[in-house]
């Protein structure tokens, strides 16, 4: 029994010393960072992921997707702890967190944003979509309203590409001098019905709080990469997407003007003419309305994320050379970093940032 307990002693001895002689940080578990991000940036980020955790082995990303604005609710609603939020519209931050307090009255639940990426919204279909060989930038709304042709939306309660294919949808009827797309495609599917109502020379889109198609050919998901599969299983002929996420899953993609796409700063007065507003009371303190912007994508640490210090280096890497050479690649188009407030930016982003976004 005695060289049973010597043995022992020896071997936890021989153990402690291991660890202490361990360079500082090997002999903890690795620091795990909740991310939250647009669905539309679950790819580009998985390759991000692998270098940076490749750079930083004491951090593990656990990447989590959703539609933007259920991203944002994950954080001030249901109070899931995340170490970054990032959005495919920028806007939903200050939006729907600056005006958010903290339990306790600790602040708001963010006060900075960066833009950092933006991309275009059209159509995505495989060579198999109904009238393929035909649609092009100047007929897509007349395919879409055939019969027997099927398309698919994502909610615009819960997702920015969502709301953003009703402003590109009430955008067409002026550039197409076709009064009748938004109502014969979207209004006419769903019940309750949408209603749309212009006052001012703005158009207002307001979404009801409960939302069903009421057409096979119409198909509704939650944001806008759950699509995918229904295109690929060609239950789906058509989708509205972003071009990103379209050429990532090596589908069809038909761009379409950018007096529609929501792409072009030229064109952002014209964007500004549409308004979508939700009813879904899916935040307790905010009622969103969405303007019609070009797209930018946002990202900001909440004022309460547990790993402050290793959010600021997953910046860091994301938005300088290296991630950004990974998004481009991963077919995600960057803009230079800006951010709204400045002074409210950690002091480790500030050499990255270019200029305000406003």
């Amino acid at each position: 029994m005695a060289l049973v307990r010597r043995v022992v002693c020896c071997t936890l001895a021989v153990f402690s010393l291991v660890v202490l002689l361990l360079p500082p940080g090997c002999s903890r578990e690795p620091v795990r960072l909740h991310i939250l991000e647009a669905g539309s940036l679950v790819i580009p980020f998985e390759e991000v992921e692998k270098e940076f955790e490749r750079q930083n082995p004491g951090i593990d990303l656990l990447l989590e997707g959703h539609g933007s604005i259920q991203v944002v609710r994950h954080i001030t609603e249901i109070h899931d702890e995340a170490d970054i939020a990032a959005v495919a519209d920028y806007s939903l931050l200050p939006m729907l967190m600056y005006p958010v307090q903290l339990p306790d009255d600790q602040g708001p639940y963010a006060d900075w944003t960066i833009s950092f990426a933006t991309n275009c919204l059209g159509l995505a279909y495989t060579p198999q979509s109904a009238y393929s060989d035909e649609i092009d930038a100047g007929n897509w709304h007349e395919i879409l309203s055939r019969e027997d042709v099927t398309f698919g939306i994502s909610d615009p309660r819960f997702d920015a590409c969502g709301y953003r294919s009703l402003m590109l949808l009430r955008l067409a009827e002026d550039h197409y001098d076709d009064t009748d797309i938004l109502e014969r495609l979207i209004v006419r599917s769903f019940r309750p019905a949408i209603k749309v109502r212009e006052e001012e020379g703005v158009c207002t889109i307001q979404v009801p709080e409960l939302l069903e198609p009421i057409e096979r050919r119409v198909t509704l998901r939650g944001f806008s990469v759950q699509l995918l599969a229904l295109l690929e299983s060609r239950d789906l002929d058509y989708a509205f997407q972003y071009e990103s996420v379209a050429r990532q899953h090596g589908l069809e993609f038909l761009q379409l003007p950018p007096e529609v796409d929501l792409s072009s700063a030229e064109h952002a007065h014209e964007y500004q003419r549409v308004r979508v507003k939700i009813d879904f009371r899916r935040f307790a303190t905010v009622t969103p309305e969405f303007e019609g912007l070009p797209i930018v994508y946002g990202v900001t640490i909440p004022r309460n994320a547990p790993h402050k210090k290793e959010a600021v280096e997953f910046l860091r890497f994301l938005l300088g050379p290296g991630g950004r050479r990974i998004l481009e690649d991963a077919r995600q188009p960057v803009m230079p970093p800006a951010v709204d407030n400045p002074a409210n930016l950690p002091a480790q982003l500030r050499a990255l940032i270019d200029h305000p976004t406003r």
